[in-house]
């Protein structure tokens, strides 16, 4: 990875919005539950082994994070992040379903409104010398932050409540460990 970005995040200030790790083969089923994740795609053992892999990264570069660690509803976000951050704090935020529900076929309008409500947690600094993790889905290209591979990163900096964000970088798992 660029050392100019380590040396970025080793100061904080940034969003590190992150990909879940690899998940298994098949499609989220219909009736779809949250508490059953039998019912969804979970990590496979390759995602598995990224999330870890990921986390030991982090603090690796001692790359300051914030608790807690943001994630979508599903089995296989909360994993990475139990994985990645074993002794952290995670909160479930239900604006990751929403970033899932993109690759959908919803109205514009709805998708509109998710990209509006994705930006307002963007624009939110994390606290002094910190940067948030947020760990969820990839994006249809071209809205919000466009595709992300598994366990990919996309560094983010806040602008402030209205006033944007500005992606400062997009990584892969093998961009990052090649610091």
């Amino acid at each position: 990875m660029d050392k100019s970005i380590v040396e970025l995040l080793k100061k904080g200030g940034f969003v590190m919005y992150a990909r879940h790790g690899q998940a298994t083969v098949g499609v989220d089923q219909l009736n779809l539950n949250f508490q059953d994740c039998s019912t969804q795609r979970n990590l496979s053992e390759v995602g598995r082994r990224e999330a870890i892999y990921f986390g030991q990264l982090l603090r690796y570069l001692e790359i300051p994070i914030s608790s807690p660690i943001v994630v979508s509803p599903f089995c296989r976000t909360i994993e990475t992040a139990q994985l990645a951050f074993p002794y952290a704090y995670i909160q479930i935020d239900p604006l990751g379903y929403e970033i899932y529900k993109l690759g959908g076929n919803i109205p514009s309008v709805e998708k509109t409104n998710i990209v509006s409500n994705l930006q307002s947690v963007l624009e939110r600094t994390p606290p002094q010398g910190m940067n948030q993790v947020i760990i969820a889905h990839s994006f249809p290209e071209g809205v919000g932050l466009g595709g992300i591979s598994n366990m990919g990163l996309v560094i983010v900096k806040p602008k402030g409540p209205g006033n944007g964000y500005e992606i400062k970088k997009k990584l892969t798992i093998e961009d990052l460990g090649s610091s």
